[in-house]
């Protein structure tokens, strides 16, 4: 076993704390990582605050994790001491049923292992994520950090870049398709630059007329202020695709109008039952799909670290010591960051 040292949280309403616990000793198909950023994602609060009744503690909570190889397990074929790497959302899964097979872990048929607050497959111990100084995850579960990718604002790709990703590839978004993106925050930000970059027309739903500056400086061509009837009339049947990144309950009907007869609207934030109610003539007059998607396999979550690198696409990020880790949260909460937060974990050095 390996001493590590981490912030957790150790109920539902404690604030995040230094803590010291143990990684496990190398399997043949480990690779060692001493944790050089992570980033900071609203689901690291909903978990640890038990908003999804999940929540098993103490808790280190990050899945957005970026870092380099200090040591590789005997079966280890595809890294090496020194290698620049990342680790996203999962850290394992059966390993056998059709989804893994097909290198979409992510829908693996016994569930996969999240990074932190899951059980190992293996121990029985408890995942801890990346808000710590090292880990120990299976090669299958790490990614390779292309050449020339700025480091810090590369750990959200490993979530939000990839959550966004994913649907857009998956649903084939191409030149031509008209993509409405909903709502502006980590992920929506990464929804806009990633459908851009995917040659598609742009248009970012919000609330806020104060966002309309931040949408088009991220790439999007038009922005809608969907509490604006007129705007909302105008752009009536006009899409292609909404990518819907809105965490909170909230109507689909307005944003279903908005898309063409085929049109997709696709959830990646919402995880409550959809209130109020979804009318069934908005499907059914225009032959439209509801559906949903959860972050990516590996090999898709390779594909858009390599894009972005390829691209030039970034995150906005903003970067913090782990000692203001609890402020960083109570700013979250209130949207008070652009987009965001990535924890340089040199500062955890002088943690208490």
């Amino acid at each position: 076993m390996t001493n590590a040292k981490g912030y957790a949280a150790h109920s539902a309403e404690s604030p995040l704390e230094s803590y010291a616990f143990e990684r496990r000793e190398l399997r043949g198909d480990d690779v060692a990582i001493d944790i050089l950023y992570c980033g900071v994602c609203h689901s690291d609060l909903h978990f640890a605050r038990d908003d999804w009744g999940m929540a098993a503690y103490p808790v280190v909570p990050g899945h957005e994790i970026v870092g380099r190889v200090t040591a590789v397990g005997a079966e280890v074929s595809h890294y090496q001491e020194g290698d620049l790497v990342g680790v996203g959302c999962m850290v394992d899964s059966c390993r056998h049923c059709q989804a893994c097979d097909d290198g979409l872990e992510q829908y693996c048929a016994e569930g996969f292992t999240m990074t932190y607050g899951s059980e190992d497959r293996h121990d029985g111990t408890l995942t801890q994520g990346g808000y710590s100084d090292k880990v120990v995850v299976s090669e299958r579960f790490v990614l390779r950090m292309p050449e020339g990718i700025d480091l810090k604002s590369a750990a959200p790709l490993l979530c939000a870049g990839i959550t966004t990703y994913s649907p857009l590839k998956h649903y084939g978004v191409k030149p031509g398709h008209k993509v409405g993106v909903i709502g502006m925050g980590g992920l929506g930000h990464m929804g806009v630059k990633l459908a851009k970059a995917l040659g598609a027309e742009v248009t970012l739903f919000t609330r806020s007329q104060g966002k309309v500056d931040e949408a088009r400086s991220n790439g999007a061509d038009h922005v809608v202020v969907s509490t604006d009837d007129d705007q909302m009339a105008a752009v009536a049947e006009t899409f292609d695709f909404m990518l819907d990144t809105v965490p909170n309950q909230h109507d689909l009907n307005p944003y279903l109008q908005s898309l063409k007869y085929d049109g997709t609207h696709i959830l990646v934030g919402q995880l409550q039952p959809l209130e109020p109610a979804v009318m069934g003539a908005n499907l059914i007059f225009r032959r439209r799909v509801l559906a949903g998607s959860l972050i990516g396999g590996i090999p898709e979550t390779q594909e858009v670290l390599d894009f972005c690198a390829e691209k030039g696409i970034t995150c906005d990020v903003e970067m913090i010591d782990i000692q203001d880790i609890n402020q960083a949260w109570e700013r979250m909460q209130k949207g008070d960051v652009r987009y965001r937060f990535v924890i340089d974990m040199a500062s955890l050095k002088d943690a208490d």
